[in-house]
């Protein structure tokens, strides 16, 4: 379906931002085809984007789509004091409480909360250790009926059955890899796979190494948590005597389809080996903040910079403004530029984990069209350079009022088309209470 938006504001979101007033925008087959004032084009839909805002869509480079259920959760827990406690008293209780109804209705009300957030792409890390294979395809299927763009993967991991389930975690990562290519013979697809793995501190010698060669089995790039708290880095000179990130390197898992994240307590050595190798390294203020980790002060050193949430919702507005705050309330030199910039910067990470040749990331001809229009009212002039401070200091989730992904509209007024919203979330709420029941029972 061709699409024209008309007498649109365009902003962009990648540096050197720019904006430009009163121009209509042509969408068809999933590409922008023109961008320019007064287009006389033809279209099925024509959108009014008078006193709106066009962006492109925002990116979530790091989520878990497991933590669905999460928000309000209502259980026994013991102490927590360190992060080892939060995790084998929350976290770790709540992924083994997972099944496959719980993952997919995890999934859709992920992939709806990013979408009403103007977030077109969330790039997902799951588990569900009691539902391991297929667990993958059914995130898949709540992401594609929601018709949000994104990527999974499962995270590998030793924590609950030895090297049993490192291998278990393996399979799906492959097998989910293989069902994608599959399907990529026949269409283009909305989402892709990636090689999981929880933190080197729950993987094994023997489980980096299947990670390497399910890297060069599948082609795709390692998701995997490094460094979120000083435990992780204890415990690789602990065992191994070396550094996380020589760990990693010497079974071959830092490309530049890798995407590191947290990284919190690496060394700037560290760091520049993850430069060197082309990798991308997620940046998550809120978790981290709500974890009581520690604050990556390397973020001005890091080349390629993306941010996530790390299960904090996909809401990337908030996000961006909460890791600003934090980051000014350290002391340290980045301006909203810099994060808008790496906002938009997950779409290289988008780019290669597809790498199909198509670009994401501007509204310009050529680009593909995943793109959020936006209700804002700007209160002074919005130009080219004040766009990033108009982006962190006003803009919000409230704004969004239409969301395209792939040229298909998705969300419009604040609508979402061929969804029963109501019924999703009343259903949401059953399949939540019955997991909280389950996790209540199971011991960290």
């Amino acid at each position: 379906m061709a699409i024209l938006i008309k007498n649109v504001r365009i902003m962009q979101t990648e540096a050197p931002f720019e904006v430009k007033e009163n121009m209509d925008v042509l969408i068809d087959n999933g590409i922008i085809k023109q961008v320019g004032a007064n287009l006389s084009a033809v279209a099925d839909k024509v959108i009014d984007g008078t006193n709106k805002t066009l962006i492109p869509g925002n990116v979530c480079s790091h989520h878990h789509y497991y933590s669905g259920l999460s928000r309000g959760m209502l259980i026994s827990a013991g102490p927590q004091t360190d992060f080892i406690q939060v995790l084998k008293e929350w976290w770790w209780r709540l992924d083994r409480g997972l099944d496959e109804e719980a993952c997919y209705y995890s999934s859709l009300i992920c992939s709806m909360d990013a979408i009403k957030a103007g977030t077109t792409c969330a790039i997902d890390h799951h588990a569900s250790p009691s539902y391991i294979k297929g667990s993958l395809s059914t995130i898949a299927k709540g992401m594609e009926e929601v018709g949000l763009r994104g990527s999974t993967c499962y995270e590998i991991t030793d924590r609950n059955r030895g090297l049993e389930e490192v291998k278990s975690g393996v399979e799906e990562n492959i097998r989910f890899a293989k069902e994608v290519d599959e399907k990529k013979k026949h269409k283009k697809v909305l989402v892709e796979a990636m090689i999981g793995g929880h933190a080197p501190f729950t993987i094994p010698d023997e489980g980096l190494a299947m990670m390497s060669e399910a890297m060069k089995e599948t082609g795709r790039g390692m998701h995997l948590h490094v460094a979120e708290d000083k435990y992780d880095v204890v415990w690789s000179h602990h065992m191994y005597n070396e550094d996380i990130i020589d760990r990693l390197d010497r079974f071959g898992l830092l490309t530049d389809k890798t995407l590191l994240v947290h990284g919190l307590h690496l060394s700037e050595k560290e760091i520049r080996t993850i430069n060197e190798r082309d990798c991308f390294f997620a940046h998550n203020g809120r978790s981290n903040m709500n974890n009581h980790v520690g604050y990556c002060k390397n973020l001005p050193i890091i080349k390629n910079l993306v941010i996530g949430t790390d299960g904090c919702g996909g809401n990337m507005f908030e996000e961006l403004k909460i890791s600003f705050f934090k980051h000014k309330d350290e002391g340290l030199p980045f301006w909203p530029a810099e994060f808008v910039n790496a906002l938009n910067r997950g779409n290289r990470l988008i780019e290669k984990s597809f790498n199909d040749g198509r670009k994401w990331g501007r509204v310009e001809e050529g680009y593909t069209a995943d793109l959020a229009l936006l209700d804002y009212q700007a209160p002074t002039p919005l130009v080219s350079a004040n766009a990033a401070g108009h982006f962190v200091w006003g803009m919000s989730s409230n704004c969004v009022n239409t969301v395209i992904v792939d040229g298909k509209i998705i969300l419009e007024n604040r609508t979402f088309l061929g969804l029963d919203e109501n019924k999703i979330y009343e259903e949401a709420r059953r399949v939540a209470q019955r997991v909280w029941n389950t996790v209540d029972k199971i011991k960290p």
